[in-house]
C-alpha cells in the first residue's frame, strides 16, 4: 500500500490528510506490516508535515511494534531488527518524530531487546554530538553540548523500559555515556547530565541484578493456556474455589480471567523491583570492574568533574572497592 497516492498535495501532509490516514489504518483496529512500512516511507519521503502527522506517526508505529505481536507489550527481536532497519537505512534518525518513536517504544513496552535500547541511546548521542536540527519540542540542539533537554532525553532512554522503569545499566550503554562525556564541552553541560552519568555508571558497577520482565516465552505459554478452549478454566477454578461462588456470578469470572495475565505480570514486576532495591549498593566493585573503570576514565587523558563525582559516589556507597581504584581515590580526596 502506498499512502502517498492519498495525499491532496504529494509534497506535504496536513491535518486533513492525517484524519484520512487514521480512518484508513485503524478501521480494522490492526496495523499491518504493509501499513507500517507505508507510514515509514511517507515519513521519509515527505518533507513538509504537521504536528498531527508527527503524533500519528509515533502512535501508529508504537502500536505496531509494541501491541500487535503476541503477547502484547513485548517487543520481539524480529520487530526490533525491523525498526532499526527502517531508521538506519537513512544512516541515522532523520527527524524528531523518529527519535521520539524510539523512546516511546522503550517507555511503553514491558521489555525490549538490548539491541534496541542500545541503538536508541547511540542515536540520541549522535544527535547530541551533531547538533543538527531540533530535539523534542522547540528546543534546538547545540553541537557538543548536553543541555537539560538532552539530559532528560538520555534519562528516558536509560530508564524507560519496563513498568516502573529499570535500574540495571548495560556495559554497552555505559560506554556510550563515557564517549558522550569525553566528546562534549564539560563546562557547558547541564548539571542534570552529571547526575545521569554518575548514577548510571554506578548502577552498572554496583547492581547485583537488573530488571527482569516476565520472559516473553513464559507469557506466551500462559496466554496459550488461558486461550486454550480444550481447557475448562472456569470449571476447573470454580471447583477449586467453590467457596467463592460470588466471583463466578454474572460477568465477574470473565473479568477475573481477562485480568489474570495482568495480575501475574504485576506480581512478577513487584518481586523484581524488590530484588533491585535490595541490590542497590550491595555489590562490591571487583578487580575486573575497577580495572575497566580506571582504563575508561583515563582514555581521553582528562579526569572530568563528573568522573570525580562518580569516584566519590562509589567510595561512599560501595561496600568494597578494589585496590586498583586507589590512585583515582587519591586524586579526588
Amino acid at each position: 500500500m502506498n499512502f502517498r497516492y492519498f495525499l491532496k498535495d504529494a509534497s506535504k501532509i496536513d491535518a486533513e490528510d492525517v484524519i484520512m490516514f487514521r480512518r484508513e489504518i485503524f478501521d480494522d483496529m490492526v496495523v499491518s506490516i504493509n501499513e507500517a512500512e507505508s507510514v515509514f516511507a511517507l515519513n521519509d519521503e515527505v518533507s513538509e508535515t504537521c504536528l498531527e502527522w508527527d503524533q500519528f506517526f509515533v502512535e501508529v508505529m508504537t502500536d505496531y511494534c509494541v501491541f500487535q505481536a503476541k503477547p502484547q507489550g513485548y517487543v520481539t527481536e524480529t520487530i526490533a531488527e525491523w525498526l532499526i532497519g527502517q531508521i538506519a537505512k537513512d544512516g541515522h534518525v532523520q527527524s524528531d518524530s523518529e527519535l521520539e518513536l524510539l523512546i516511546k517504544i522503550i517507555e511503553r513496552a514491558k521489555t525490549v531487546p538490548d539491541q534496541l535500547s542500545a541503538f536508541a541511546l547511540k542515536e540520541v548521542a549522535h544527535a547530541v554530538l551533531e547538533g543538527n536540527g531540533k530535539l523534542i519540542g522547540n528546543e534546538r540542539l547545540v553541537a557538543g553540548v548536553i543541555g537539560e533537554p538532552e539530559a532528560k532525553l538520555i534519562r528516558r532512554v536509560m530508564y524507560g523500559a519496563g513498568e516502573g522503569g529499570r535500574i540495571a545499566v548495560s556495559k554497552e550503554e555505559v560506554e556510550v555515556l563515557f564517549d558522550l562525556n569525553d566528546k562534549t564541552v564539560e563546562i557547558e553541560n547541564h548539571p542534570e547530565w552529571n547526575d545521569v552519568f554518575v548514577k548510571a555508571v554506578a548502577a552498572h558497577l554496583m547492581m547485583a541484578v537488573g530488571y527482569k520482565a516476565l520472559p516473553r516465552e513464559e507469557v506466551m505459554r500462559r496466554q496459550e493456556w488461558l486461550d486454550d478452549t480444550s481447557v475448562d478454566v472456569a470449571g476447573m477454578l470454580s471447583k477449586t474455589l467453590s467457596s467463592f461462588g460470588e466471583l463466578f456470578r454474572d460477568n465477574r469470572f470473565a473479568t477475573a480471567t481477562t485480568n489474570m495475565q495482568d495480575r501475574m505480570d504485576a506480581a512478577w514486576r513487584k518481586r523484581n523491583r524488590e530484588d533491585e532495591l535490595d541490590a542497590i549498593g550491595s555489590e562490591p566493585v571487583d578487580h575486573s570492574e575497577a580495572s575497566w573503570l580506571v582504563e575508561r576514565i583515563g582514555r581521553d587523558g582528562v579526569l572530568h568533574e563528573n568522573e570525580k563525582a562518580l569516584i566519590r559516589f562509589l567510595k561512599e556507597e560501595s561496600p568494597q572497592l578494589d585496590a586498583s581504584l586507589q590512585p583515582l581515590l587519591d586524586k579526588v580526596a
